[in-house]
């Protein structure tokens, strides 16, 4: 990961703006600069993936044009072949293109791009910033507004902190110009639906996903795997394993009395033949994390901060213990094939119309956990089923062909890859909730601990300061209360809690994990 900020407008305090660009130093731990635009500042911290040298180092100039991009551009080389002819390039930068596709296409570039990006362009001729996300918004992005009117982009809400008065998420799949949020891709929106047979359906879902890891497997820094033992990071794992010479570098982590997943990770990792490390954590390592999680989140949700605790712990180990800088992960695979609550579901109509607000909302979520926990130990995440082919694909399917209508949630995906890939009784296993997989120990400590810090009185009282996004037990007061010490005032950057659906028969829950749902089973073993 990298991370960018941008001050747009004449009137910027240098001092103020180092101050809260330094917060994020460990997203790109290896140079940093910051320039004056003229019409304001662009800084950038370097993680590098790319082309390693000097000359990879941004932001990048052309023509009196500025540029910053956190992001990983696919297929770069065939953009960079094509414009060789009428422009100079000094590095293997894949983020080295983008300002010669900008002079090209102007705003219409960013529908061309196969992309996980957050960039700030500011176009020295119009005397103009142009920000951009990528369409699911894997690459973090915030906005706010100075004292003085000048809106302000960065990387993290804690950039923006004492800053702007309000941080908000940039939407993804839009770009910013000319004071307005223009959408050039809502990915969740389906144009026409797909009607191929369930073989067609999971020959593609199977193509297009080893593509989606194919082409993330393209560093120059060394790459390592998440492995839960679970079917994504599981599947993951086993496609990057056969595209490769040598041992993947597997990683799994559980608590030392009870994690659900270690197990089925070691005999993952001894089919597909990876090289395998167990990161086993306790008690301590958990409480002693929280607020240091939460203040890295930048978030109160229940259902991220659980999964974070092992996503941030096991980072940490990665970073401490390792020299591997990239790291794929199973994230979005649950949004578009759908969670244990989907199988409540009343209708095909309604389980595509949950997929299409889960997808719009995952960058405040699972996306967001998963770009924090890894980028503060300075290493960069991909996400292939976040690949946009894929998703794209995935979402147009007819939903009748989605519904869990085979006894087993997530069919179309293991049957796609039945075969040689894993074990059977790994790719039909039951899904565990991720933090349980951790070990069931873990949230129950979390609950717990949240227990000793209030009386059932204190907590009535000390809610009802909420009016956003209001807690409703002493867990997610907890987690506010520390939200609120690092994030005061910004509660709306998070929409709500991630939840079941709640009108759905069988939802109706007041925990958001699936360990509470009556078709929970087998999952938790």
């Amino acid at each position: 990961m990298c991370s960018i900020m941008g001050y747009c407008g004449c009137d910027a305090d240098m001092e103020l703006f180092k101050d809260g660009f330094s917060k994020t130093v460990s997203r790109g731990p290896d140079d940093s600069r910051i320039i004056d635009t003229g019409k304001g500042l662009l800084g950038f911290h370097r993680l590098a993936i790319m082309g390693l040298t000097a000359s990879g180092m941004q932001p990048f100039s052309l023509e009196g044009n500025f540029l910053v991009c956190n992001g990983e551009i696919y297929g770069f080389d065939k953009f960079k072949r094509e414009l060789e002819g009428k422009y100079t390039f000094e590095s293997d930068s894949d983020c080295e293109i983008l300002l010669p596709l900008y002079k090209e296409y102007g705003t219409d570039m960013f529908k061309m791009l196969d992309a996980e990006f957050a960039l700030i362009i500011y176009d020295g001729e119009k005397k103009e910033y142009i920000a951009a996300r990528d369409p699911i918004g894997i690459r973090p992005l915030y906005y706010g507004y100075s004292e003085k009117g000048s809106v302000v982009f960065a990387s993290e809400a804690k950039n923006l902190v004492g800053l702007c008065k309000k941080v908000m998420p940039f939407p993804p799949g839009h770009y910013y110009k000319g004071g307005e949020f223009i959408c050039y891709n809502d990915i969740a929106k389906v144009d026409k639906v797909c009607y191929d047979d369930l073989e067609t359906v999971c020959k593609k879902i199977h193509d297009k996903l080893v593509a989606g890891v194919d082409k993330r497997l393209v560093a120059d820094a060394k790459v390592g795997f998440l492995l839960s033992g679970g079917l994504d990071s599981s599947l993951v794992c086993a496609i990057a394993q056969k595209r490769s010479k040598d041992p993947i570098k597997t990683f799994a982590i559980g608590m030392s009395e009870d994690a659900i997943d270690l197990k089925y990770a070691k005999q993952v990792a001894d089919y597909i033949g990876s090289d395998h490390k167990e990161i086993i954590i306790s008690k301590e390592d958990v409480l002693s994390s929280l607020e240091t999680v939460i203040a890295l989140l930048g978030t109160y949700d229940i259902t991220t901060i659980r999964a974070s605790m092992g996503m941030y712990l096991i980072c940490k180990a990665i970073h401490e213990q390792t020299d591997i800088r990239v790291i794929l992960t199973g994230e979005i695979s649950d949004e578009i094939f759908g969670y244990k609550y989907t199988d409540f579901a009343p209708s095909a109509e309604a389980f595509q119309k949950e997929a299409e607000k889960r997808l719009r909302e995952l960058h405040m979520y699972d996306v967001l956990r998963a770009d924090r926990c890894i980028s503060v130990n300075s290493l960069e995440a991909r996400v292939p089923f976040g690949d946009l082919d894929f998703v794209k694909y995935v979402m147009s399917v007819d939903p009748e062909l989605k519904l869990n209508k085979y006894g087993k949630g997530k069919y179309l995906l293991r049957h796609a890859f039945e075969g040689s890939y894993l074990p059977h009784d790994i790719l039909f296993r039951e899904k565990a909730a991720f933090s349980d997989a951790v070990g069931h120990s873990m949230v129950d400590y979390l609950k717990e601990y949240a227990e000793t810090k209030y009386t059932d009185e204190q907590m009535q009282t000390l809610c009802k300061k909420y009016t956003h996004a209001a807690p409703f037990t002493k867990e997610s007061l907890l987690y506010r209360e520390i939200f609120e010490k690092y994030y005061p005032g910004q509660a709306e950057m998070i929409v709500d809690f991630w939840m079941p659906n709640k009108d759905w028969e069988g939802c109706n829950v007041n925990d958001p994990s699936a360990r509470v749902l009556s078709n929970y089973g087998d999952s938790g073993k």
